[in-house]
């Protein structure tokens, strides 16, 4: 009996970092979730780039935990994270929640 084949990558290095944050944030579906990391996993730059946008998530959390962003700061980060995952991936967000974590 044959074993079964490997999924292909059916993602695109544009579409990988374009999400990326989508993906740090645990706002994909699992599906997607999976098909991501796979490729991220197996593409040393886009990992490289994850690495380096988990690692900056980390340090905001740390510097600004506790304290609440400015309403009109989240509707600036929110309209920025949109249009930067809509022009590197072609990927329309309707809804961008930005949330900030303490990790001690």
């Amino acid at each position: 009996m044959n074993a079964p084949e490997p999924a292909k990558d059916t993602v695109h290095c544009e579409e990988a970092l374009a999400e990326i944050y989508l993906l740090l944030d645990r706002e994909c579906s699992p599906e997607r979730d999976a098909e991501l990391r796979r490729h991220i996993d197996d593409c040393p730059p886009c990992l490289e780039e994850y690495g380096i946008d988990e690692q900056l998530k980390q340090l905001l959390a740390r510097k600004c935990g506790g304290e609440h962003a400015p309403a009109e700061l989240k509707h600036k980060l929110r309209a920025s994270i949109r249009q930067t995952v809509e022009r590197r991936g072609g990927v329309t967000v309707e809804r961008t929640e930005v949330r900030v974590e303490r990790q001690d």
